[in-house]
């Protein structure tokens, strides 16, 4: 198995997703390069959708799948925005929406905490009945005006406390180290290795 349908159109997550997976030497092809709609995310788990996700990337393509459901969870926000982070703003909002409405619902809060959760699944077929999970967490603190131009999604805002400097300040390399997407990728490799060889 040396090449994977990523069930995103993400072009963020299409380029961590590669550096993280080329010391295995598995290729990976975005589904819209192959035709695949994207998939309905209807649950209210980053499990559940990303396993949805797979699925139906899987069963379009022919492949083996691989399906991120990631997102930022906010302690004031009681979670939010969750599985809806890409959506914070409304089904068709960009990063620039999504963060003007994370700021604006988090006014008046003093507890800024949130971490970012990845889901990972990857499956062999679309009817694989043992999928490979891995999650992680990575916390840190949501601040008010955005620094960097790294990165993606909520990252300018996003601080990492330890470092002094927030997810989009990082350098691409230093992120995949340290991430929640590279993190849950390390387990899912370990995985990939011990149970598809």
């Amino acid at each position: 198995m040396r090449r994977l349908v990523l069930a995103s159109d993400n072009p963020g997550k299409l380029r961590e997703f590669r550096a993280l997976l080329a010391p295995l030497a598995i290729e990976i092809a975005a589904q819209r390069e192959l035709g695949v709609p994207p998939a309905e995310e209807p649950h209210d788990t980053f499990v559940e959708n990303a396993l949805a996700k797979a699925r139906h990337a899987s069963a379009r393509s022919g492949l083996p799948a691989l399906a991120d459901d990631s997102g930022l969870c906010c302690v004031a926000l009681e979670g939010a925005p969750g599985v809806r982070s890409a959506r914070f703003a409304g089904d068709n909002a960009n990063d620039a929406a999504n963060n003007a409405e994370l700021i604006r619902r988090l006014a008046g809060h003093s507890d800024r905490r949130g971490h970012y959760t990845c889901v990972l699944v990857a499956l062999r077929a679309h009817d694989d009945p043992e999928p490979l999970i891995a999650d992680a967490r990575w916390p840190g603190a949501i601040i008010e005006s955005p620094r960097g131009s790294n990165g993606f999604g909520y990252d300018p805002h996003f601080l990492l406390p330890e470092l002094g400097r927030t997810a989009a300040e990082l350098d691409p390399e230093h992120k995949n180290r340290i991430s929640h997407r590279g993190l849950a990728m390390a387990e899912l490799a370990r995985k990939i290795a011990q149970c598809w060889t």
